[in-house]
C-alpha cells in the first residue's frame, strides 16, 4: 500500500454527504496540507484533481469497536502469542480497514502506542488509531480466558488484563494514560466467547467502576464498558461510564437512562451476524454459539430502542480472526436497523463526537481531509456502502490511498 505525496487535492463534480446534513449537496472539496479548506459550488480548483463524476463523497468512516490484535476467535491465542507477531498481523488488519474506507478506528481491547506511532511516522499505511490498551476484567470476568477446569494463573495478555480491587484498578488506569491510551475499557458483563461468565450478570462492584470512571474523567477522558444486559448497562451508567459497547439486551427503560445520562451506544451487529453464518467454519464452541444466538436475536431491536429513546448511536464491528472481512457488512446491518442516513451519521460524525474530535467525521472547513468516494449514491443505492466489488477511492489527510 502506498500513498501519493502530500499537497493539495481537489475533488470536483461530487455529491457530498457532510456527515451531519440529511440532504446531499453538489459541489467540490479542496484539501490543503491534510485539512479541508473549501467545500461548495464555488471552490477554486488547485493541486491534484479528482473528478467524482457525480458520485458521492462521504467523510472517512470510523469503526469505534476495532481489535488490531484479535487474530483468532480463540482468546488464548490472542492473549498469549508473541507480541511481535500480533503487532505485524495487527498492522495488516489496520491496513485492510483503511482500504475499506475506515480512516479512523478505536481499538477497545488492546493496541499500544507503538502501533499508533508507526502509522503516524508512515512506517505502514493505516487509519488514525485510538486505543485503550488491554481491557480491564475482574477475575472470572469476560477478559479472563480460563475455563472452570483450568488451574493455572492468568493475569492478562495483549487484549485483556485481570485486575481486581480499587487500588489496583487505579494503578492500571494511570498506567494506560501514561502509555498513550485515549480511553479506558471495562468489562462489566459476560461475553459470547468467554468461558465462565453468564452474559446478564453485572461485573465489577460500583466502587471499582467509579474508581475507573472518576480517574478517567479527571484525566479529561472517559471509560467505555462491554455490557449486554439491562442490569449490567444500568450498573455501568450509574457509576459513570460514558459509552456502552454492544448493548444487545437493552430494554426501553435502560435506553432512557442512557439518554438521560448522555451515554453513547456502540452496537456491533456485524460480529454476531458473521458468527451465526460462519460459526462452524471458525470453530465457535457450542457455549459460544448459544450465547451468540441470544445476543444476535436482540441486537437490532436494541438499536431501535436506543434510537427511539434519543441515545447517541455510534458504529463498531468487534470482528475477530478471519471474520475481519465482514467489516463493511456492519454498515449493511446498521442501515437495515436505522436507515441509510442515521447509519452514515453513526459511522462518521457521531463516532467523531464520541472520540471528542470535531476534526473527524465531517466534510467541513478545518476538518481532516479523510474522505471516501463511493461508486454511486447510497441514498438511492445503499449497497455501495458495503459491496466490495464496487470501486471506492479512499483518501486520508488529502492523500489518495493506493492498494498494493
Amino acid at each position: 500500500m502506498t500513498t501519493t505525496p502530500p499537497g493539495t487535492l481537489t475533488i470536483r463534480n461530487a455529491l457530498i454527504f457532510d456527515g451531519e446534513t440529511r440532504n446531499l449537496i453538489e459541489g467540490s472539496i479542496t484539501v490543503r496540507e491534510g485539512r479541508i479548506t473549501e467545500v461548495g459550488r464555488d471552490v477554486e480548483e488547485a493541486g491534484k484533481i479528482v473528478d467524482a463524476d457525480g458520485r458521492t463523497v462521504i467523510p472517512g468512516l470510523i469503526d469505534a469497536h476495532f481489535h488490531a490484535y484479535a487474530l483468532s476467535l480463540t482468546a488464548a491465542k490472542n492473549e498469549t502469542g508473541p507480541l511481535s507477531y500480533s503487532a505485524l498481523a495487527g498492522a495488516r488488519r489496520l491496513g485492510a480497514a483503511l482500504n475499506r474506507g475506515f480512516t479512523s478506528v478505536r481499538d477497545v481491547a488492546g493496541g499500544d502506542i507503538g502501533l499508533a506511532n508507526a502509522i503516524d511516522e508512515g512506517l505502514y499505511a493505516g487509519p488514525r488509531y485510538f486505543f485503550t490498551g488491554p481491557a480491564l476484567s475482574q477475575t472470572g470476568g469476560h477478559g479472563d480466558i480460563r475455563a472452570a477446569v483450568d488451574g493455572g494463573c492468568f493475569h492478562g495478555g495483549h487484549m485483556c488484563e485481570v485486575v481486581d480491587g480499587e487500588d489496583e484498578l487505579l494503578r492500571a488506569v494511570r498506567n494506560r494514560f501514561r502509555t498513550g491510551a485515549t480511553a479506558i475499557k471495562l468489562m462489566t458483563s459476560g461475553g459470547v466467547i468467554s468461558p465462565v461468565d453468564p452474559i446478564r450478570v453485572p461485573q465489577y462492584s460500583s466502587a471499582e467502576i467509579r474508581t475507573v470512571t472518576e480517574e478517567a474523567s479527571r484525566r479529561g477522558s472517559y471509560a467505555t464498558a462491554h455490557a449486554y444486559s439491562p442490569e449490567a448497562i444500568r450498573h455501568s451508567v450509574l457509576n459513570g461510564v460514558r459509552c456502552i459497547e454492544h448493548g444487545n439486551l437493552l430494554d426501553a427503560e435502560t435506553a432512557r437512562l442512557m439518554a438521560d445520562n448522555e451515554v453513547y451506544l456502540v452496537p456491533t451487529l456485524a460480529t454476531y451476524d458473521a458468527m451465526a453464518r460462519r460459526g462452524e467454519e471458525i470453530g465457535l464452541t457450542e457455549i459460544g454459539a448459544a450465547k451468540n444466538r441470544e445476543v444476535l436475536n436482540a441486537g437490532r431491536n436494541a438499536v431501535v430502542l436506543a434510537r427511539d429513546a434519543g441515545v447517541r448511536i455510534g458504529f463498531g464491528t468487534d470482528l475477530m480472526g478471519e471474520l475481519e472481512d465482514e467489516q463493511l457488512a456492519g454498515l449493511r446491518l446498521q442501515c437495515e436497523a436505522l436507515g441509510v442516513y442515521d447509519a452514515l451519521r453513526s459511522a462518521t460524525s457521531t463516532n467523531a463526537a464520541l472520540l471528542r474530535r470535531d476534526d473527524l467525521g465531517r466534510i467541513a472547513e478545518g476538518a481532516f481531509g479523510d474522505l471516501v468516494i463511493l461508486d454511486g449514491n447510497p441514498v438511492d443505492e445503499p449497497s455501495v456502502l458495503w459491496d466490495e466489488s464496487r470501486t471506492r477511492t479512499v483518501i486520508k489527510a488529502g492523500q489518495v490511498i493506493t492498494r498494493q
